[in-house]
């Protein structure tokens, strides 16, 4: 552990932190309210426009979270790096663990977050980087409710007046373009699109989703006539002449704002899940897409896909932080989802079939 403090990194931005921001903006989920103080003009307009649908009068906050520009620490940090989930390559985040808090750097960037009980800063190139202090807003929503006994799927999930359905799958699996096309079902609203936070309740099994708008790859947006446009001609064209397997492991990301594609009332981050799709279905499988009911409890196997690591930024209530070696804890999902139908997806890639099995479940028509 660093002999450095938190109050020694908030002294040493000091500076920064007394420089004027805009006039604070004040987000709301799940009755938590979070007050964003940004130094730069240009990146609070793209967040503005970014958490539109969540903004808030002003209020007292829960927290404040503070968003600085070009702001080094004055000494020397040592971080290690946080390992990898499997199946992921490459050096993404290092932490560095102070006396009562932590800091974490992002390798690519170089955009650094102080993360404590009492503060969330970020700093650095942060103005270069929007998505990286939107991920950091939303982590402070994460890091709050599971403080409550929440716990995150890593899910996308959609609902109806009566029917919640979580979407689960391996990276890339499909949960993002499954999602989207149950959009289409009369009724429906979006939920989250790649973490949902869960817990039991005396009504059932209550969700949050996070205000994390849709990152999509080309062959959702490709597959979708309504995300026509959503990229230039040019480039959508040549995405349509690739070879499928080319378009599926095409690393490249597109925000897609819901409101734009699907109009005004179609976003309710909180929800009651019914039903739990875990998608393990392949490309390579002949065998038709099938839709089987299943015990979770008995194919614990499938919590792989459900489960998600809280990450480096989280700090229980207690004080102490997550560590990359925290094992998950598979009963605590067990319990949060006690009373959710369960359901298997399996056999070859089929959007069309899921899209009619989901119409059914959610008790909509096309």
């Amino acid at each position: 552990m660093s002999g450095i403090s938190v109050q020694d990194v908030v002294d040493a931005l000091k500076p920064e932190l007394a420089t004027r921001a805009s006039d604070p903006v004040c987000l709301s989920v799940g009755g938590f309210v979070i007050e964003v103080r940004c130094t730069s003009p240009a990146l609070l307009a793209e967040l503005l426009r970014y958490f539109q649908h969540v903004i808030t009068e002003p209020a007292d906050p829960d927290l404040t979270i503070h968003v600085l520009s070009e702001a080094e620490l004055p000494f020397d940090v040592e971080f290690a790096d946080w390992a990898r989930e499997p199946g992921k390559t490459g050096r993404k985040d290092a932490i560095a663990d102070l006396a009562d808090g932590r800091l974490v750097l992002k390798i690519r960037t170089g955009v650094q977050f102080l993360q404590s009980l009492a503060w969330a800063v970020a700093f650095g190139p942060t103005g270069d980087y929007p998505n990286q202090v939107i991920n950091f807003i939303n982590t402070q929503i994460l890091n709050r409710f599971q403080r409550e006994d929440w716990v995150a799927c890593h899910a996308a999930a959609v609902r109806t007046a009566g029917k919640g359905l979580a979407i689960s799958g391996l990276s890339g699996g499909g949960k993002s373009t499954t999602m989207l096309r149950l959009m289409e079902v009369a009724g429906t609203q979006y939920v989250t699109n790649d973490r949902l936070l869960v817990r039991r309740a005396e009504t059932g099994t209550q969700a949050l989703g996070i205000p994390k708008l849709p990152r999509i790859n080309p062959g959702t947006i490709v597959t979708n006539s309504r995300l026509a446009g959503l990229i230039d001609e040019e480039r959508e064209e040549e995405l349509r002449n690739m070879e499928r397997d080319e378009l599926w492991h095409l690393e490249e990301k597109y925000d897609l704002f819901i409101d734009d594609i699907y109009g005004p009332g179609r976003i309710s981050h909180d929800a009651r899940i019914t039903d739990f799709w875990v998608l393990n279905w392949s490309r390579d499988s002949h065998k038709p897409t099938a839709v089987d009911k299943v015990d979770l409890p008995e194919r614990r196997d499938l919590l792989s896909a459900i489960m998600k690591s809280p990450g480096p930024f989280y700090q229980t209530k207690e004080g102490p932080f997550w560590t990359d070696k925290t094992p998950l804890d598979a009963s605590a999902y067990i319990a949060a989802l006690d009373g959710v139908q369960t359901w298997e997806i399996t056999g070859q890639i089929d959007f069309d079939v899921l899209f009619d099995a989901g119409t059914e479940l959610l008790g909509g028509h096309k």
